[in-house]
C-alpha cells in the first residue's frame, strides 16, 4: 500500500466503523481522471442501501480532507463474491476458498494458477492445485482473487431445451 492510501485508510476507518462496516481495501488508480475505490464489508455482507449510505458518508468526509488533487471519481462497493486479494489479511480471510492468481515464476514470466488456498502467513501462501501443493512468496503474486464456484451442473436431459415449446394440457 502506498503512503497516501495508508493515510487515507486511517482517516476513513473510524468513519466507516461508525456505519458498522470495515474497510476491506482502498485503491487509487491514476490517469486523467483518477478513481478512488473504497471496498467496505461486514459480517453477513453489505446490501445496496448500506452502500448508498456509505457512499454519501465517505464522500462528505473526503470533501473535508481533500485526498486527491483536482477531480476524481469515487467508487464505494463491497468486495463481492470474487474479491481481490492483495494483503496478507485478505489471503488469511480466504483460506479454504478457491482462487485464481497470476504470479511471476523463476524466469520472471507471468503464470496463471488456479486452486484452493490452504495456508497463508505474512510472506507466503500455499495453494492446492491439480498438480499438487504450490507455495508462493506473496511478493511474486501480481494479481489474485477468489473464485465463486457454482453448484453442480444439472443432469443431462433435465430442464428446458432452447427452441422447444412446452405442451399445455387443455
Amino acid at each position: 500500500m502506498t503512503d497516501r492510501v495508508t493515510a487515507l485508510t486511517a482517516e476513513l476507518e473510524p468513519i466507516v466503523a461508525s456505519l458498522d462496516l470495515s474497510i476491506y481495501d482502498i485503491t487509487l488508480a491514476g490517469g486523467e481522471r483518477p478513481t478512488l475505490v473504497v471496498l467496505v464489508n461486514r459480517a453477513g455482507g453489505v446490501d445496496l442501501d448500506t452502500i448508498e449510505t456509505a457512499t454519501r458518508t465517505i464522500s462528505a468526509a473526503l470533501d473535508a480532507i481533500d485526498p486527491v488533487r483536482g477531480r476524481y471519481l469515487l467508487e464505494v462497493s463491497s468486495p463481492g463474491l470474487e474479491r481481490p486479494l492483495r494483503t496478507p489479511e485478505h489471503f488469511r480471510s480466504a483460506v479454504g476458498e478457491d482462487l485464481t492468481l497470476k504470479a511471476r515464476n523463476d524466469e520472471g514470466h507471468l503464470e496463471r494458477i488456479r486452486g484452493t488456498l490452504v495456508a497463508c502467513d505474512d510472506a507466503t501462501i500455499t495453494v492446492t492445485t491439480d498438480a499438487g501443493d504450490r507455495t508462493l512468496a506473496l511478493d511474486v503474486v501480481e494479481q489474485a482473487r477468489t473464485v465463486f464456484v457454482w453448484g453442480p451442473a444439472p443432469k443431462p436431459g433435465k430442464g428446458s431445451r432452447p427452441g422447444r415449446k412446452k405442451e399445455v394440457a387443455a
